[in-house]
This record gives structure tokens, C-alpha cells and sequence, in this order.
């Protein structure tokens, strides 16, 4: 069992680090607003003020937050995850950023001592909640059987991917991946709605075939619903098709649909949907066609 200080107990980060603490680690919490540690103080972990204290002795640093400027500031700005963390302390970044970064932010760690791998999630707060997450790690080989079991008491699919800031780069391509046959699940919904079509038995049938998929089965029923309390929020998924479309540019790769989906994200932020779950895209296809939401 490890000691494990977790950074970032949102959405995600928070039942992360419950089935931690369940599994036997001492965990040790921290967030920007004080009250998200309750569930896992509640499931024998403890909470800290700052980042300073949550890393003390910790053999493990767990970082679950937003976006790129964030990791940058929780690792190596003042008072940070590099300043305060005990020397060969290995950090798992479970956050999706952009793979120059984690590459860049890698380097530094490495030249303070540090571990590092990139091991962002994919499965949403299901997933999450389950321990049912698919994980995509990125660095050296022996970090990757180090953290092994960290990783496994919180995801189901664990594989070690390449060097650090590949795992990011296979979470970009699973975010493509994801808001297409989101876009498209809506756009299918929207026209089998416009016939009469018996909803449910056309979902159950279509789950059954080559139209089935993960996304269908999670996502459908929150269309039919009309329900998008937030599982992976459109704003994050329109930062994680940004990712996609600069690294791409990057590397002379061109993703039409993928600059297309961006397009439809940004329009949903832009409409007041940023908030929502990344389901919400069916708002985005009624609108488009005329209908208030």
C-alpha cells in the first residue's frame, strides 16, 4: 500500500480517490474548494489545505485537474507539487492535456528527482465511480509497473502506451473519437424522433448491431431524457478537441470531421451549453434545425 497524495478532487478526482482509500492507501486529499474532500474523508482518507501539506511523505502524487495551465501550476509553480513532494516521488498526472506539456513538465521532473507518467482516463464520472476507466499511460516502462496498482484500483483497461505525452496524444484521438458518435447519436435521435419512431425499441435494436457502441448506451437515453446533468462537461471535451486540432496542425495530420466537431463544440459553449454533460450536442442539432431549447 502506498501513500498517495491527491490533487484535484472534482467530478473525476473524487470517487478516484475513494476507491483508493477503500483499496488499502493512505490518500490524502487536496482541491481548491475545501468541501470536496468530504467523501473521502468520509471513506477514511484526509484532507489538506495546500498542496505543500497534501504531498508530505507521500511516495505517490495523483493530479486530476482540468486543463494544461493547471497541471503547470499544481507541478512546478511556487509552493507546487516539485517544491514540496519527497525526492523520487512518483507523480501520476491523470488529467488530459495537451502532449507537449506533459513532455515538457516530464523533463522538469525528471531533472528534480522525480517520476512522472501521463495516465489520462476515458469512461467519464461512470467510469469513474465504477473503477471502470480505460487509462492510457505515458512514460518510462518501470513507472508504468510501479503505479500498476494505483492504476488498477481505479480503472478496468490499463495499458502503458509509449514514452511520456503519448498517453495524452491517445487521449486526444479517444476525444475525437467520442464527440463523433456523439454528434452522430444526436443527429440519428433528431431524425428517428421526426418519424415517430418507437424510441426505445430503436435504441435497443441499434445497440445491438454495428451502430452499437459505448456512447450510444450511455449517452441515448440522456438525449431522449432531454437530461444532461454533467458526466464530462462540454467545456472540457471543446479544450480536448483544441488539443486535437493544434497538435494535428503539429504533425501535417488532417482531421476534416475532427475540425468540424470543434466547430459544434465551441457552438455549444457558445450557446450556454458549457456546463452540460457532452451529450447536449442534441441541443446543437435542435437548434440547428429551428427548435428552442
Amino acid at each position: 500500500m502506498s501513500t498517495i497524495a491527491f490533487i484535484g478532487l472534482g467530478i473525476m478526482g473524487s470517487p478516484m480517490a475513494v476507491h483508493l482509500s477503500k483499496a488499502g492507501h493512505q490518500v490524502t486529499g487536496y482541491n481548491l474548494s475545501p468541501d470536496r474532500t468530504a467523501p473521502l474523508v468520509e471513506a477514511g482518507g484526509s484532507a489538506a489545505d495546500s498542496i505543500a501539506k497534501a504531498v508530505i511523505g507521500a511516495d505517490i502524487v495523483a493530479v486530476m485537474v482540468p486543463d494544461s495551465p493547471d497541471v503547470q501550476d499544481v507541478l512546478a509553480a511556487e509552493g507546487g507539487v516539485f517544491d514540496n513532494a519527497p525526492a523520487g516521488a512518483l507523480i501520476i498526472d491523470f488529467s488530459s492535456i495537451r502532449p507537449d506539456v506533459t513532455a515538457n513538465l516530464a523533463q522538469e521532473a525528471e531533472s528534480r528527482g522525480f517520476r512522472i507518467i501521463d495516465a489520462p482516463v476515458s469512461g467519464g464520472q461512470a467510469g469513474a465511480e465504477n473503477a471502470s476507466l480505460s487509462i492510457m499511460v505515458g512514460g518510462y516502462a518501470e513507472d508504468f509497473e510501479a503505479a500498476k496498482p494505483v492504476l488498477d484500483a481505479v480503472g478496468k483497461t490499463v495499458v502503458h502506451v509509449g514514452p511520456n505525452g503519448a498517453g495524452q496524444t491517445v487521449k486526444a484521438a479517444n476525444q475525437l473519437i467520442v464527440a463523433g458518435n456523439i454528434q452522430l447519436l444526436a443527429e440519428a435521435i433528431a431524425f428517428l424522433e421526426a418519424y415517430g419512431v418507437d424510441m426505445p425499441a430503436a435504441v435497443e435494436v441499434l445497440g445491438g448491431g454495428l451502430a452499437g457502441s459505448a456512447v450510444l448506451n450511455q449517452k441515448a437515453q440522456k438525449m431522449l431524457d432531454r437530461s444532461f446533468e454533467p458526466g464530462f462537461r462540454i467545456d472540457l471535451h471543446h479544450k480536448d478537441l483544441g488539443i486535437v486540432t493544434s497538435a494535428a496542425r503539429e504533425a501535417g495530420v488532417i482531421t476534416p470531421v475532427g475540425a468540424l466537431l470543434t466547430q459544434l463544440m465551441a457552438s455549444a459553449r457558445a450557446n450556454g451549453d458549457g456546463g452540460l454533460d457532452h451529450s447536449a450536442l442534441f441541443r446543437g442539432v435542435e437548434r440547428l434545425a429551428g427548435k428552442v431549447n
